[in-house]
């Protein structure tokens, strides 16, 4: 009988001590679901999907939902609703919102691209394209207000063409439409994203004759925004999302066109790998991914620069009030 107490208190003891063993551990990383709003779906934002796909987010305990705004302005609106939770768009979007006097207005607090990632698509091939061969001609350039149509206007002005008189910007038609409008025969060009663009040039009903991008340089032009109150009380959540885009981020510049393509493709599945490549590689000549999340106040200023030059901005908002660089910076250290 002693015998018996004795072999219970030991098997006691034992399990005392693996259940206290087991809670001086770290504890559980918590988990979360988030929803984003995305302004639109395109291997332009291929850091992201290689986050989600390669387990970056999850790594971080966090669950992305993802929806599609199909435009700045609703994605804006989604965030502000409180329908979502993170919006990605442009960062034009949180200038517009803090210098409406919202108090709780957005912060932008990641930056995922660092160019125009739209291409203009002609009806006929043009591998001698100049931009004076737009002077005249009917464009279709997205919503007015948006930085697609701002960087485009930027980049006719640097090619001395006057947007306003030299040719005929087309704003009527939504963003989500424009390829259809155009295989229909509206315009002589439009700007089109990616894979978009590739599969028109694809099916012979277009041709790309230049990219935006590598015309109008370094600008801020994609990023992550959330409101203020959310962000402060979800910073352990913000911190884990930074650092899942940061590897992605980091993924993208390590990896081929090929790689990336793979990574990718889950996020794709109507579009052909070997398609697939062929955008991945134009984005990475033109330089389309930042490197690291952090947005910085010089090419915030020439966004604001650009906005101006469109007539759309009247005063200029302050950096350190419109971006919150706390989490980007971490992630990079």
């Amino acid at each position: 009988m002693k015998k018996y107490k004795k072999l219970l208190c030991a098997i006691l003891t034992l399990v005392l001590v693996i259940t206290l063993l087991g809670g001086c551990g770290s504890e559980p990383k918590k988990s979360y679901k988030v929803t984003v709003c995305e302004v639109t779906h395109s291997i332009f934002y291929a850091p992201q999907y290689v986050a989600m796909n390669l387990g970056f987010f999850e790594d971080e305990g966090i669950q992305i939902e993802l929806s599609n705004g199909q435009g700045a302005d609703k994605v804006m609106a989604a965030v502000l609703s409180n329908n979502v939770d993170i919006g990605f768009a442009g960062p034009e979007a949180s200038i517009y919102v803090y210098n409406e006097g919202k108090k709780d207005h957005t912060q932008v607090f990641a930056q995922l691209t660092q160019c125009d990632g739209s291409f203009l698509v002609g009806r006929e091939k043009d591998e001698n394209f100049d931009w004076d061969k737009i002077r005249g001609k009917v464009v279709l350039p997205g919503r007015k207000g948006g930085v697609p149509y701002m960087t485009l206007e930027y980049v006719m002005r640097k090619n001395g063409i006057d947007p306003a008189k030299d040719t005929t910007l087309d704003n009527s038609i939504q963003f989500a439409l424009m390829a259809g409008a155009f295989t229909s025969g509206s315009g002589d060009y439009v700007t089109l994203f990616e894979p978009t663009a590739s599969m028109l040039e694809a099916q012979g009903k277009g041709y790309i004759v230049a990219s935006i991008g590598a015309e109008s340089g370094e600008i801020p032009y994609t990023a992550y925004f959330a409101k203020q109150s959310f962000i402060k009380d979800n910073e352990n959540m913000i911190r884990g999302f930074v650092s899942a885009i940061y590897k992605g981020q980091q993924w993208v510049q390590s990896h081929s066109a090929e790689e990336i393509a793979e990574a990718v493709a889950p996020s794709f599945p109507d579009t052909d790998v070997k398609l697939l490549t062929t955008v991945v590689q134009r984005y990475k000549d033109i330089g389309a991914w930042a490197p690291d999340p952090i947005l910085k106040e010089e090419p915030y200023n020439l966004l604001q620069e650009v906005m101006t030059k469109a007539g759309e901005l009247t005063k200029k908002a302050p950096y350190k009030e419109v971006v919150n660089n706390t989490y980007a910076e971490e992630a990079v250290k």
